[in-house]
């Protein structure tokens, strides 16, 4: 079974920066066509260019969290590329709350964010890729890959609504997982520690005591490249992952194997 998803067409969202980013440009490098979806414009545009009409690059920027904005995503995908193979949900906020505070919004912000919009549009992508596999009776339809975390499973009175979100993208991969099967889309996640993303390198900055912390919670000691996870994802999305479906694959250096009181939760 290959690993290969050249020729395949992907949908990476979150993609102006960190680890969306490098997914994105590990499958443009590896054959993929590539859709890059974020909000932040300036940001695709910095790193991508700003001509992506030929080739197998191209950008979207808008408000995933609108039906409207995912589904002219979609359509500037078929436009440019003719099908969706594979879906990328990276798009993710973390935002601290406040756990006993019964005025603190953050649990539905951080479910907007962080579940709703991966479920809308994957429940749009697996309609196009079913629609498109019309005739085909055999072989693989497409693959949808979440990105989650080891706090759906950790505890942190900070992260309160981050690991409920999180938690319920998990539930999600296993739910739609099921519901997509008969269809021969595949669903799976990856849940992660500690990676150099972009937020977790402002966070270094400002702390510089906490990448310390990570390590010495971390059983192999360091903390994850964004191209690491890239390999997972790239596993994951490829038909060399052709009989897992509903998996929620850790990436987190053996965190998640400690004593939870001694390891912090993100």
């Amino acid at each position: 079974m290959s690993y290969s998803i050249a020729g395949k067409t992907a949908i990476v969202t979150g993609s102006a920066n960190g680890i969306g980013l490098a997914v994105g440009r590990q499958f443009a490098d590896l054959g993929a066509n590539v859709m890059f979806a974020d909000m932040d414009e300036k940001r695709l545009v910095a790193e991508l260019g700003v001509n992506t009409d030929d080739g197998n690059v191209r950008y979207f920027a808008g408000d995933l969290r609108e039906k409207l904005t995912i589904k002219n995503l979609i359509s500037a995908t078929i436009d440019a590329f003719d099908q969706v193979d594979i879906l990328v949900n990276g798009c993710r906020q973390v935002v601290q709350s406040e756990a006993l505070n019964p005025d603190d919004n953050t649990v539905e912000l951080m479910m907007q964010q962080n579940l709703m919009t991966a479920l809308r549009l994957s429940q749009m992508v697996a309609k196009r890729m079913i629609k498109q596999s019309a005739g085909q009776e055999e072989g693989p339809v497409g693959s949808i890959v979440n990105l989650s975390s080891i706090a759906a499973r950790r505890t942190h009175p900070d992260l309160l609504a981050y690991s409920v979100s999180t938690a319920a993208l998990d539930q999600m991969t296993r739910s739609l997982a099921v519901a997509l099967a008969p269809h021969r889309i595949r669903v799976n996640a990856v849940s992660f520690g500690s990676v150099m993303s972009a937020s977790l390198q402002e966070t270094l900055k400002e702390n510089r005591e906490y990448r310390s912390e990570i390590e010495h919670h971390t059983p192999l000691g360091r903390i994850a490249a964004p191209g690491e996870l890239a390999d997972a994802v790239q596993y994951l999305a490829s038909d060399g992952s052709g009989f897992m479906t509903g998996q929620i694959l850790t990436l987190d250096g053996g965190r998640t194997l400690l004593d939870p009181v001694t390891a912090p939760a993100h």
